[in-house]
């Protein structure tokens, strides 16, 4: 019976995943993000309720009454399961640090789903939704084995409109004009609560530069997609980057004072921060130091190097 129980958890696990990906590949959706977030939240409950039950630890909620439990249940009488956030905090999850803020990310995004409309939020979150995946296939094997694995069921979407950094700009500012407001609110106060090698870890946010590519031999005529690593010869030998989307650091004017405190300039405060930025002009559009979100203005990480550099020459010793 447990073996049935844990198996047919692990196949809802992998139809859910499935559809959830196959829903954000289709190109007549336009609540893709939206619609595979609430379905792959399912899928990985179902994939850490199987786990834990393969492991013996009881996924209901109970209280002990004396030497027994008592469970708690729906006014229908039905068991009340961990939901996927407790799956994730319980001692025993056997989930990396990368994976389990991934899905604690995509976890607060539904939330914000459920109770207001959004529009066009994939520019967003589109990183984190591709970790998403990636995750989900390497815990299905790491925990129960190779044969369970969707990866030769599953592709890369087809771009039918290559992107350039001024096209990938202007969508941008479109969807600025949209109901995301509460989504990118989300993303900047989660994101500055992680470090910045938490913000760095593959299984947090996958982002992928794509590049066209000639070829020598007829055997590689059918590469449309090559992936080479960044820091790499290939990469320095590019001519020219289709696109490249990465979710940039904010800090707040708060986080800014603190880091150069922590850098050791303790003369520094917000006045002079303050002062700083006006004196600079630091807020005008075309130096690219910040953006105001929802009234609020977040600083870049160049305009930190600014203020580490004033530091520098303001309070030598």
């Amino acid at each position: 019976m447990v073996w049935s129980i844990k198996n047919e958890l692990i196949e809802k696990s992998k139809e859910a995943m499935m559809s959830a990906i196959q829903i954000y590949n289709n190109p007549l959706i336009d609540f893709k993000s939206e619609i595979y977030i609430v379905t792959s939240v399912i899928s990985w409950t179902y994939l850490m309720h199987a786990y834990y039950r393969s492991i013996d630890i009881d996924y209901r909620y109970y209280s002990m009454q004396g030497k027994r439990k008592k469970y708690d249940r729906t006014k229908h009488g039905a068991y009340k399961y961990w939901e996927l956030e407790r799956c994730l905090d319980d001692d025993k999850c056997p989930l990396d640090r990368g994976t389990v803020l991934n899905l604690k990310f995509l976890i607060g995004i539904r939330h914000e789903i459920e109770h207001q409309r959004t529009d066009r939020i994939d520019n967003y979150i589109s990183a984190k939704l591709q970790a998403c995946a990636l995750n989900y296939n390497r815990a299905l094997v790491k925990l129960f084995g190779e044969k369970h694995s969707l990866q030769s069921q599953l592709s890369l979407a087809i771009q039918l409109s290559p992107l350039d950094p001024s096209q990938e700009k202007q969508l941008r500012g479109e969807a600025e004009n949209l109901r995301c407001d509460n989504i990118i609110n989300f993303v900047t106060e989660f994101e500055a609560e992680l470090t910045e090698k938490e913000l760095k870890l593959q299984s947090y946010a996958y982002r992928l530069i794509y590049v066209p590519i000639s070829v020598n031999r007829a055997n590689q005529a059918d590469k449309a997609v090559e992936f080479i690593k960044a820091d790499s010869e290939e990469a320095r030998n590019v001519e020219k980057v289709l696109l490249k989307v990465v979710e940039k650091p904010k800090y707040l004017p708060s986080q800014i004072v603190k880091i150069m405190k922590n850098e050791g300039y303790e003369s520094f405060s917000m006045h002079y921060h303050t002062q700083l930025w006006k004196k600079r002009d630091a807020r005008n559009p075309k130096y690219n130091y910040g953006v105001f979100i929802a009234k609020q203005w977040y600083w870049y990480e160049n305009w930190l190097d600014v203020v580490r550099k004033y530091c520098e020459e303001t309070y030598k010793t």
